[in-house]
């Protein structure tokens, strides 16, 4: 597979905070900051981004660390708007928001990089523009956007009851 020490430790941590992701999401129906899972993905997520701008296949700056600093502003922002959680509910609908677009732009990079790379030897994918990737993306994609539609109606159930 051949990931340096750095990509090891991003890929764990990332694994982990996947993970943290889909617990919340069963749990909770949504990415909970006040739950632990919810902790644990966003502390996962800042280093994963983090140390994900010290990763390039091609050196240099590169699409997939735009996607990291896309996702770090995300998380960042979804904690500003939890921390101001006391009489603000309009606010709920973007954290909300923010954390599974998030968590979707992380399955982005860690789509690509995993049908590249897995089985070792013989991937699922050759390259980026494989079509594999780009049919697992789209899948993606529609599952973010309707579980987002279903995140919103639910909030606005919570915001008026």
């Amino acid at each position: 597979m051949g990931l340096s020490n750095l990509g090891i430790f991003h890929t764990a941590i990332g694994i982990i905070a996947i993970g943290a992701a889909l617990v919340s999401y069963v749990k909770y129906r949504k990415i909970n900051l006040a739950g632990k899972s919810g902790i644990i993905y966003f502390v996962g997520t800042v280093i994963t981004s983090v140390t994900a701008l010290g990763l390039s296949k091609h050196r240099g700056f590169n699409p997939g660390h735009l996607f990291s600093l896309l996702v770090l502003v995300l998380v960042l922002v979804a904690l500003f708007l939890y921390a101001q959680k006391k009489g603000n509910t309009k606010a709920r609908y973007f954290e909300t928001f923010c954390l599974s677009f998030s968590f979707f732009l992380s399955l982005v990079p860690t789509v690509n990089e995993t049908f590249t790379r897995v089985p070792v030897g013989n991937p699922l994918a050759k390259d980026a523009s494989d079509p594999l990737i780009g049919k697992t993306l789209l899948v993606l994609l529609v599952l973010f956007v309707a579980g987002a539609v279903y995140q919103l109606i639910q909030q606005r159930k919570i915001n008026k009851g």
